[in-house]
């Protein structure tokens, strides 16, 4: 390897050396000896006359060089990788792989409706999904880790679009032998004597805390999380709390339990749209259209 530029392999290197944090097991993940490893960056150190990492004892600590060679390697990489698979994907005939992040706990039925029928109408193409309200998912959709992010929650960036595919509200799930089931509307007030049940997230990504409860500076008497919206139904059914959910969710999963849905304030509620997002060098391409075209189409 010639060592006196900057090329795809120092930074593999880089970023092997940061995540398996020694010199060897790098050197495994990358099908080389330790001893060419440590070449290869002494040659691209003297090259440059700067150092990438330092030794303290067994450990080794990047520069403020190598920081920064680091930080290129986590943006560039993927892309790199990303462009590998779709040229890989071209030669073999195929039509490539749509990569989907998901920041939308309750979407996860809707998107598997969208995902039969995307495969059936692309036979020729592959989609993966990830949970991405467990990472950054506007990050993730920048860095090109996944193609399409769907949110309720869009982060404009001049890089990006978003487009809302459908709208819904929120709506508070009571059994129907609770004590405001026939009001048909609830008030922050009333949730002070409440257990809420949540998705397991941070309460500055729940609407019901950031747009209702904490201006009227109020609090539910507890806070409980499930991880489905199944659960979190069964749970309030039977009387083990109250919810908030999308009114299609309540509508599509609450057929047989014994519910109420509550709007969350007088006038129009909490009003939500589920957005999908990408890249703009993706706007025309097929895969990217073909599944917004699925997404309006598929709307709760």
């Amino acid at each position: 390897m010639d060592s006196s530029i900057l090329d795809r392999q120092h930074l593999a290197i880089l970023r092997e050396v940061d995540r398996s944090g020694s010199l060897t097991a790098a050197a495994e993940r990358l099908n080389l000896t330790q001893s060419a490893l440590s070449h290869a960056m002494r040659k691209f150190e003297e090259r440059h006359g700067v150092a990438v990492w330092q030794k303290q004892g067994r450990q080794l600590h990047l520069t403020e060089a190598g920081r920064y060679l680091l930080a290129l390697a986590e943006r560039l990489l993927p892309q790199l990788e990303q462009a590998e698979r779709a040229l890989r994907d071209f030669a073999a005939g195929g039509r490539g792989t749509l990569r989907v992040g998901m920041e939308c706990y309750p979407c996860q039925k809707w998107l598997t409706r969208i995902a039969a029928d995307y495969l059936k109408a692309w036979p020729g193409a592959d989609l993966d999904v990830s949970t991405a309200f467990r990472f950054d998912g506007i990050g993730a959709l920048l860095g090109h880790e996944i193609d399409l992010l769907i949110t309720p929650d869009p982060v404009q960036r001049p890089e990006t679009t978003f487009v809302p595919v459908f709208d819904y509200e929120l709506v508070l799930a009571v059994p129907d032998t609770h004590r405001l089931a026939e009001a048909g509307v609830a008030s922050p007030a009333d949730f002070t004597d409440e257990d809420l049940i949540t998705f397991p997230v941070t309460l500055d990504r729940l609407d019901v805390f950031t747009r209702f409860l904490i201006p009227a500076q109020r609090r539910p008497r507890r806070i409980r999380t499930a991880e489905t919206t199944e659960l979190m139904l069964q749970l309030v059914a039977n009387g083990r709390g109250v919810c908030v959910v999308p009114d299609w969710i309540l509508r599509q999963d609450s057929a047989d339990l014994p519910l109420r849905a509550l709007r969350l304030g007088p006038g129009a509620g909490l009003e939500k749209s589920i957005h999908v997002g990408f890249r703009h060098g993706d706007r025309d391409r097929v895969h990217v259209q073909g599944f917004l075209a699925l997404a309006r189409s598929a709307a709760p």
